[in-house]
């Protein structure tokens, strides 16, 4: 199979002719060999003079054009690039559980303009590492100048198709719900692109040689597994598309330990670009294709919950719901994957992303406790004023973690402009519910005295200035002053907000936005103008922060992988705990058994394969060549990988004088010890053999550990109890019998 690394470029071209041609031709019959590190190039090329500059530098950085996509039935669409010569064929699967990129919609042409300008991104970084290749093996002063003109112009192409990848990823209003009401928008997250992957050569390949299986005979399998993936790329938005993504996901489990051995590679190249800059990423490693799967999970995750109703408690619930299992795959992720080649997937992005899904749910606590609190008494408002100052202290911590040096270049600024409008919003809004539950609420009574003391003692991070707890609160006028004082806070508060606003040219056009801010800052000018008095000739002093506190605290939901339950697409194969990439065993032995006085000789036990756990010495079994560790694949031709106990040991009493055929496979590393008392018993050896495959499934373990990939599963991560890697005979039943 021919790697992504050395597919055949396009000969098309826009105004390069025949000097284009024979460019490229000189490109193929080059040696290009590119290694997971900067690609080497060895090649013989013409003088800048007899081509035109932008073909001659297209031709020495290109190893090859823009991916084509191929899959089943479905619908084919041409796509224009920048450069008419980077025509895209694209074949997008429209299964039942995705959902068709090109449909007339705000969301899938949103993903789409992001999918072409992925493109363009890897084309022109493509470009730019060639050139500087050639910059630095030239000594042509020719070559160099027309080289250094080439890059200016790719780093200005660019820089303008990251502008406007950031663009897209700003436009969070198309995620929002469509429905009258007006909500504060949330930010959700594009999903992550891939390339087509053929995987059909490369498993047919690995069970002919590993399995030593026809490897015809899985091609429905392998096709189905591709067209799962093919469909996961475009996942509908709803809970649908996130079974299919676990489904895949789900899948990937049985993939790496049917077709990826720890100490060889399959050759494959997982191909991803990332989420905010469009940066292409490949690696050979299946982690790689897990972490992007699981990213897309919390992105999909994310625009569900953008999209509910929050103006309807079981909106409210739904968003909650989303974002803090958008924040749970994101942590996840974190904690169970290291060095991943794209920034979306590094630990400082996706603790970011975390934190803001955190900030998002908190914010629809809010949300939640102004619809719920019908009654606005005195403490209603002090609780939904400490509410609101939750919100702004967790958007406060989002928007440092987005101005740290490893995040502020990468996150869109858009994004940070928004965290930072809302965190000053939920501030004045804090200071605007403590002025309302101080002017508007009448004083409290001798009988609510020491209710609303006690809660009062706990809602200013410091006690404010001028008379006692008890006289401010009994005392209207001393309840006004320090009403106009957070009213006065709240005004400069929502300027602030409104300011920030205005300083990214992408929030200025979100209407939504501009009118909740508007609204607010309308609201508390028009509370200060109805509290302030022409009389007043006090002075407005400065009213103390309020402390932050929440009734519902948000919880991270990791993902329930288990809840899509799958089953495994190559299970012909036989059970995992035997047939997997890890193990190898010997050729498979046919062996024909006469039953004697005493029975066939040898000891059965466990399940999905029978074992053959002990044989006695001088037995029809030992002289038929039948070995301890030895595990029956078939009974006279049937087909045994999967059969119970029972069912082996009914096929072996059912033969005649005849006799019977068994086939059998022997791990490598798993034989077991020769006896050293010939007289031993025949449960003794079989207790021996126990012994020795535990020690040799010991050093199985330990050796598939010392494989190392770029991106490796963090050994904080757990396997399923139903999962065997070790030599399995340590995990088989204590059915066991002399046969």
């Amino acid at each position: 199979m021919m790697s992504p690394e050395e597919e055949t470029p396009s000969t098309g071209g826009e105004g390069d002719g025949d000097s284009g041609h024979v460019l490229l031709q000189a490109l193929k019959s080059s040696s290009t060999r590119k290694e997971d590190g900067p690609a080497k190039r060895c090649l013989s090329l013409p003088s800048p003079s007899e081509v035109p500059g932008r073909a001659f530098i297209a031709a020495t950085c290109l190893s090859r054009d823009l991916p084509t996509r191929r899959v089943g039935a479905a619908r084919l669409c041409v796509r224009d690039g920048a450069d008419s010569s980077a025509g895209v064929t694209c074949l997008i699967s429209n299964s039942e559980q995705g959902c068709d990129p090109f449909a007339q919609t705000q969301r899938s042409k949103l993903q789409h303009r992001r999918a072409r300008i992925n493109q363009q991104i890897n084309k022109e970084m493509r470009m730019r590492a060639g050139a500087e290749n050639l910059f630095r093996a030239t000594s042509n002063h020719k070559v160099k100048e027309t080289v250094a003109l080439e890059l200016s112009y790719v780093n200005s192409n660019l820089q303008l198709l990251k502008e406007e990848l950031e663009e897209l990823n700003s436009s969070v209003d198309v995620y929002q719900n469509e429905s009258e009401s007006i909500s504060v928008p949330m930010i959700p997250l594009g999903l992550k692109e891939t390339k087509e992957l053929d995987l059909l050569v490369p498993l047919k390949d690995f069970i002919s040689e590993h399995y030593g299986e026809e490897s015809i005979l899985f091609e429905k399998e392998i096709k189905e597994f591709m067209e799962l993936r093919q469909a996961m790329r475009t996942p509908s938005r709803n809970e649908a598309g996130l079974e299919l993504l676990m489904e895949y996901y789900n899948q990937l489990y049985f993939l790496d330990s049917r077709f990826f051995p720890p100490t060889k590679s399959l050759g494959v190249f997982f191909h991803w670009y990332d989420s905010l800059t469009g940066v292409p990423s490949h690696q050979r490693a299946l982690a790689f294709e897990k972490g992007s799967v699981l990213f897309n999970i919390g992105a999909l995750h994310t625009q569900i919950g953008a999209r509910q109703d929050r103006a309807s408690l079981p909106g409210l619930n739904q968003a909650i719901d989303a974002f803090q299992k958008a924040a749970g795959a994101f942590n996840y992720l974190k904690e169970n994957f290291s060095n991943a080649p794209s920034l979306d997937m590094s630990a400082a992005s996706l603790n970011m992303l975390v934190r803001l899904m955190v900030a998002q749910v908190q914010e629809c606590v809010f949300e939640k406790m102004t619809l719920l609190r019908a009654q606005h008494d005195f403490l209603t408002w002090l609780q939904l004023a400490q509410e609101a100052a939750r919100v702004e202290d967790v958007y406060s911590l989002v928007h440092q973690t987005m101005t740290q040096a490893h995040v502020k270049d990468y996150v869109p600024f858009s994004w940070t402009t928004m965290v930072h409008v809302k965190s000053e919003h939920f501030k004045a809004l804090s200071h605007y519910f403590a002025a309302v539950a101080l002017c508007d609420c009448p004083a409290a009574s001798d009988a609510e005295l020491p209710e609303q003391e006690k809660a009062f003692m706990q809602f200013h991070v410091t006690m404010p200035e001028g008379p006692s707890l008890r006289v401010l609160l009994q005392d209207p006028e001393e309840r006004r002053k320090l009403g106009k004082a957070h009213l006065k806070k709240a005004i400069m508060k929502h300027e602030e907000a409104m300011r920030i606003h205005g300083l990214c040219k992408i929030l200025r056009k979100m209407d939504i936005l501009q009118e909740v801010l508007s609204f607010a800052h309308k609201r508390s000018l028009s509370k200060y103008s109805e509290i302030d008095h022409e009389e007043d000739f006090f002075e407005t002093g400065d009213a103390p922060d309020i402390h932050p506190k929440t009734h519902q605290k948000p919880e991270i939901k990791s993902p329930n992988f288990s809840q899509v339950k799958v089953t495994d697409l190559f299970h012909r194969l036989g059970p995992l705990s035997v047939f997997s990439a890890k193990n190898k065993w010997y050729p498979a032995r046919r062996v024909h058994l006469m039953r004697g006085e005493n029975g066939f000789g040898f000891t059965l036990r466990g399940d999905s394969p029978v074992l053959i756990a002990g044989v006695i010495p001088g037995g029809c079994a030992s002289e038929a060549g039948l070995k301890e560790g030895d595990y029956i694949i078939s009974v006279n031709g049937k087909d045994c990988r999967w059969s119970k106990h029972a069912e082996v040991v009914q096929l072996l009493k059912s033969t005649g004088e005849e006799g019977v055929e068994i086939d059998v496979i022997t791990l490598q590393g798993s034989e077991g010890p020769k006896a050293a008392d010939k007289k031993a018993a025949a449960m003794s050896s079989c207790s021996g053999m126990l012994k020795s495959n535990k020690e040799n499934s010991r050093k199985s373990l330990m050796n598939s550990k010392s494989a190392s990939t770029l991106l490796v599963w963090s050994k904080k991560s757990k396997r399923s109890k139903k999962s065997t890697y070790g030599v399995p005979f340590t995990a088989v039943g204590d059915n066991e019998a002399m046969y």
